[in-house]
């Protein structure tokens, strides 16, 4: 076997470039967080061959010192910590001192810089590692250029597997806009081939936010979206959250942030998730822009080559914050608030909720002669008794949803439509007075704005599942004990998490017992998951809870069965409703939760305004 050498500073330099540099993305990455760290309020890009042929970054930030400049293209050079209490309070997007070596040692590189007390700029210029760093005078403004030319010219292997110039430059395109949005108060300027693809100016208010961020996710995605701004435990987030109905087919429009530094985290991805799921439709993948400010001692940064991926000292505080942040925003999106957004972009910069006076007659939905109709009454009146839930046929669902029991029997001729008068202004509310039923699916419906269409099972489901919700939420779930315990092998790591969230389990139902050191014995489980795999769930469970601190498994499973229920007990097309049905429907409806959703994520109400009524008919051309 060879003799253990050190390896030559050139080879080493080209082995951490190809953990650094992977593509000309990843050098535009480094330079750009280089130029922000230096505190720059402009930077101009211009790329050359999709970054191939040149990369120039400048920009006004504090600059580099002649007597630097060699030094900063040497590995583990950085004035960005100075000692181990440094690196724990990573304040700072660089800190290794490897991205300037890395890169100049797989191109031609040229640095030429001017700081803020000199009175002349100075370069220094390299060709791969071969050649010493030369430094001569220059000129330059106030700031940095760095000049990235022929990348991998060294290298010819790694250069085979760049792809084409289009798609290497949408890789740059898509790291300027992380950088981009994580930074609003810098002016970001991108040129390629000597044309300008991108130009933003800096944004130092909301509405500029605002702005930046419909010129990089789109017009629609701000429409459609909500603004959350929360703070807890020494937590911070801020930022905009995407309307369930406006999903994408992939995971191509979802920024998250963490001081500054963009990420991506399998923490923050389950916690967004988790708030999601109730809402998205099957196979969708949600839109955020979202920023998390957190003290910088109790977030890891260096646990990943490219700095994508950070460690949090306590994930649990930070993935229930987050969840119940997302999913408080999700739910309080009602009628009332959205403003028309289930599909109206124009609705959705959030109108304000305007008080309402206190509802009577139609408008409140009494129901003349079906007073065994409770509508609008809390969720403690719902029963959800073992009996209902184990078997859901449609007889025991019916059972299950009492408050919609009318609605399956013979209904009275519906009375001529009528719009009840409004009275003084905003009494009318967000989805407006019944007028009529389409094919018996859909309820037509007008407001102060114009024509409101409802899809009745839909919007009905999502009332009946919340309900239930709610009353399971307040009768618990009831255990039922195994006539033959279950025992299951685990290994010793998840028999000991299950004894320490033995309480846990306990009021989700399940009753553990640690048999020995990598056996557990399931005596009890939820009585309303008794179909489920009682040993699969378990295992499942731990598995969530040895990664993220948490798991909602268990509801999830529970709340399958309940929307399930919700779906058979809902009301059906073709079923006739009266006026005052229909009315009672719509003010429910802007009294539930995530009711611009069904259980399964499809809309259920939309609007037209008389705008775009107007347009369809040509009015007013």
């Amino acid at each position: 076997m060879p003799r253990i050498q050190l390896l030559n500073p050139r080879l080493a330099n080209q082995i951490a470039a190809g953990e650094v540099v992977e593509r000309p993305a990843s050098v535009i990455k480094e330079l750009l967080e280089n130029s922000l760290d230096a505190g720059a309020t402009r930077v101009d890009i211009d790329v050359e061959q999709g970054g191939v042929k040149l990369l120039r970054v400048r920009d006004d930030g504090c600059g580099i010192v002649e007597g630097d400049l060699p030094l900063a293209l040497s590995r583990h050079a950085t004035s960005k910590i100075m000692d181990l209490d440094d690196l724990e309070r990573v304040a700072t997007l660089g800190f290794r001192g490897e991205a300037l070596a890395s890169v100049a040692s797989v191109s031609r590189l040229l640095l030429t810089s001017c700081s803020e007390a000199a009175d002349q700029a100075w370069q220094v210029e390299t060709e791969g590692r071969d050649m010493n760093p030369r430094v001569q005078p220059a000129a330059h403004p106030r700031g940095t250029t760095v000049e990235v030319r022929d990348l991998f010219f060294n290298t010819p292997a790694r250069r085979k597997f760049l792809r084409t110039e289009k798609t290497e430059f949408g890789h740059l395109e898509e790291v300027v806009k992380r950088l981009a949005l994580s930074r609003f108060d810098v002016a970001f300027n991108l040129r390629h081939n000597g044309r300008s693809v991108l130009s933003l100016r800096p944004a130092h208010t909301e509405q500029e936010a605002r702005r930046r961020v419909a010129s990089i996710c789109g017009p629609a995605f701000v429409e459609q979206s909500v603004t959350i701004d929360q703070e807890r435990s020494g937590l911070r987030l801020w930022g905009w959250v995407g309307l369930p109905t406006f999903s994408r087919s992939q995971a191509d429009l979802q920024y998250f942030c963490v001081n500054g530094r963009m990420i991506r985290d399998k923490l923050v991805a389950h916690a967004v998730r988790q708030a999601y799921r109730d809402v998205l439709f099957n196979g969708r993948h949600p839109t955020f822009v979202l920023f998390l400010e957190v003290d910088p001692a109790v977030v890891d940064v260096n646990v990943h080559p490219t700095k994508h991926e950070v460690r949090f000292r306590d994930g649990r505080m930070v993935h229930d914050f987050l969840f119940s942040t997302l999913y408080r925003a999700l739910a309080d999106q009602r009628p009332d608030s959205q403003g028309g957004a289930a599909d109206d972009p124009a609705g959705a910069e959030g109108l304000q909720s305007t008080p309402m006076p206190a509802a009577s007659g139609l408008s409140a939905g009494v129901f003349s002669g079906q007073t065994h109709m409770p509508l609008n009454e809390p969720a403690a009146a719902w029963s959800v008794s073992p009996a209902a839930v184990e078997r859901p046929s449609p007889q025991a669902l019916a059972g299950a949803t009492q408050a919609y029991a009318g609605l399956y029997g013979d209904s009275a001729t519906p009375a001529p439509p009528q719009m009840p008068p409004a009275g003084e202004a905003g009494e009318v509310p967000p989805l407006g007075y019944a007028l009529a039923q389409l094919h018996g699916v859909f309820i037509l419906a007008e407001n102060a704005d114009g024509l409101v269409v409802v899809d009745m099972h839909a919007a009905h489901e999502r009332i009946t599942y919340e309900r239930l919700k709610q009353a399971m939420e307040l009768e618990g779930l009831r255990s039922q004990p195994l006539l033959v315990p279950e025992s299951m092998a685990v290994s010793q790591r998840q028999a000991d998490c299950a004894e320490e969230h033995a309480a846990w389990f306990a009021r989700l139902g399940f009753a553990l017992q640690r048999m020995g050191p990598e056996t557990l014995a399931i005596r009890e489980i939820p009585a309303l998951l008794r179909q489920a795999d009682a040993a699969q769930l378990v295992q499942d469970v731990l598995a969530d809870l040895m990664e993220f601190g948490t798991s909602d498994r268990i509801e999830a499973h529970r709340n399958e069965l309940l929307a399930t229920m919700a779906c058979h007990g809902s009301v059906r097309a073709n079923r006739r409703l009266t006026l005052a049905e229909m009315n009672g429907l719509l003010r429910d409806m802007e009294q539930t939760e995530r009711s611009g959703q069904c259980n399964h994520g499809r809309p259920t109400w939309t609007r037209m305004s008389m705008g775009e009524l107007d347009k369809l008919f040509l009015r007013g051309r």
